[in-house]
């Protein structure tokens, strides 16, 4: 791909929301891309599986393509924007068939780069052509340039992040209105936040995809999606929402990634945030990614996580860059010197924990659960009781919710492993109506 011609000839590959905004954004901001960039940016050709349908676009000066795999390695572009989504083909086809031709590609597909990342990228250096996503994590907030670019003189030490509105949007609703996880879900598919099957999204995969990419670019590793721990919100109740907001906390579903003596941790999961930090603030379906580091310390970028605009505007940050001959590794560095990254893990995490038990209310019970606790070497912090059962429990804790009443336990520090010995004890013990509500503390 030429990177001195006086055009940069665009192929939109996807039609969407965000390749329609971005296909308008390109179209007002015209001239001021041209200045920006010192070349013109025009779009060339496009490719969507429905012709026919109206999207409000002029693309009388672009060519249709069928085949999105035969406008790739069209000579009529030089750059394509991968914009259809998936983790293989056709995306992958796609953006192989526009390197394999000396194109440059930018693509918005999380689930594409973690799963090929790496070897895309190194086909992309072996063929000297740019690859970039800004787009792929965060929509509009430029997390992607902020890890690979703005922080060469830090050793980063831990990424956390909002990384799916969708989840911070029901997560938000519930605590704020004290609704139910199901009925704040069938609002937000009622809005257009939440797919028809959201597993994706508040089963905590959709922001796994996004953490192993920034795990990559803030470790200086090989992107390492298998490794990431994954849980997503369905179990998250009114009362562990009420019960983190007495405590000081809310309720958050993060991707953090952070390096420990015994490798990379990487986990999604819900996670009380204390009110202070400034990712607590962040409600409804913004994102926003905290960095730790050496020498900046903290910093918190939010903005908007998805949407039409917003992320087509990272698109076209990636663009401007691409058009005006601004190239980086898309990992930083080469992929031969990305390092394998060690894995750490679950088991050893250490850190705070809330826990809510459902106690059938007998003597003894308690004491018991305390011994549980004491014999892991398990330190508690508080202890709370909300409420008395509507009725007795019978002996060996064998009834149901309503001979139960929950207890709340903040415990300090401890580990993965030891938290689980205890509840399976205590579970084992029959000392609870229900499984055990676990939800980890992520303390500054």
């Amino acid at each position: 791909m030429s990177l001195t011609s006086s055009s940069l000839r665009i192929g939109i590959a996807g039609l969407g929301t965000v390749g329609a905004a971005l296909a308008r954004i390109l179209s007002r901001r015209r001239e001021a891309l041209a200045r920006i960039s010192g070349r013109e940016i025009m779009v060339k050709a496009v490719s969507a599986r429905d012709r026919s349908r109206e999207r409000g676009l002029d693309l009388s000066g672009a060519r249709w393509f069928d085949d999105p795999v035969d406008m790739a390695k069209s000579a009529e572009i030089d750059l394509l924007v991968e914009l259809i989504g998936g983790e293989d083909d056709p995306a992958k086809s796609i953006v192989e068939a526009a390197i394999g031709t000396g194109k440059a590609v930018v693509t918005a597909n999380k689930a594409l780069l973690a799963r090929h990342g790496a070897q895309l990228a190194g086909e992309a250096e072996r063929a000297r052509v740019p690859l970039a996503f800004e787009a792929a994590v965060a929509g509009g907030i430029p997390i992607v340039k902020t890890l690979r670019e703005a922080l060469p003189g830090n050793e980063i030490i831990r990424i956390q992040g909002i990384l799916n509105g969708t989840c911070n949007y029901i997560l938000s609703r519930m605590e704020t209105e004290r609704l139910p996880f199901a009925e704040v879900l069938a609002d937000a598919q009622r809005l257009g936040y939440a797919e028809a099957d959201p597993t994706f999204d508040v089963g905590g995969f959709d922001t796994a995809h996004k953490l192993s990419i920034l795990t990559s670019l803030a470790f200086a590793t090989r992107i390492d999606a298998q490794a990431v721990h994954v849980e997503g919100i369905a179990s998250i109740t009114p009362l562990d929402l009420a019960m983190a907001d007495e405590l000081g906390f809310r309720i958050k579903l993060l991707g953090v990634a952070v390096r420990t003596q015994d490798g990379v941790e990487q986990r999604v999961h819900p996670t009380m945030v204390a009110k202070s930090a400034p990712i607590a603030a962040v409600m409804g379906v913004t994102n926003a990614v905290s960095i730790d580091a050496d020498a900046v310390g903290e910093i918190t970028l939010v903005g908007p996580g998805a949407g039409g605009e917003a992320t087509a505007s990272a698109v076209v940050a990636d663009i401007a860059d691409i058009a005006s001959g601004r190239l980086s590794p898309p990992f930083g560095l080469p992929v031969g010197e990305l390092a394998e990254p060690a894995r750490a893990p679950m088991q050893r995490h250490e850190g705070g924990y809330y826990v809510r038990l459902s106690v059938y209310d007998h003597p003894g019970a308690a004491a018991a659960i305390a011994t549980r606790f004491g014999e892991r070497k398990i330190s508690l912090e508080s202890i709370l009781q909300k409420g008395r059962a509507r009725k007795p429990a019978p002996s060996l804790g064998r009834g149901s919710a309503e001979n139960a009443v929950p207890v709340v336990l903040i415990t300090y520090a401890t580990t993965e492993s030891a938290i689980r010995s205890a509840l399976d004890a205590i579970t084992a013990d029959r000392h609870i109506a229900e499984p055990p509500q676990v939800i980890r503390i992520e303390r500054d």
